[in-house]
């Protein structure tokens, strides 16, 4: 099964919507960096230059 990168992306979006919700949830420290790490690592995939999947 192929994902084109639109998948990929919407996937990537939901993840982030995933910690948003945590996030506001938590008051946790250890909770929240781990959060900013997650963040940073999903967001290094969403924005990355070339895409993750060549169009052909």
């Amino acid at each position: 099964m192929t994902t084109n990168e639109k998948e990929i992306n919407c996937n990537l979006f939901d993840q982030l919507s995933i910690l948003e919700r945590i996030e506001a949830v938590t008051d946790d420290e250890k909770v929240l960096r781990q959060i900013a790490i997650e963040r940073r690592q999903i967001e290094r995939k969403l924005y990355q230059s070339p895409p993750a999947v060549s169009e052909t």
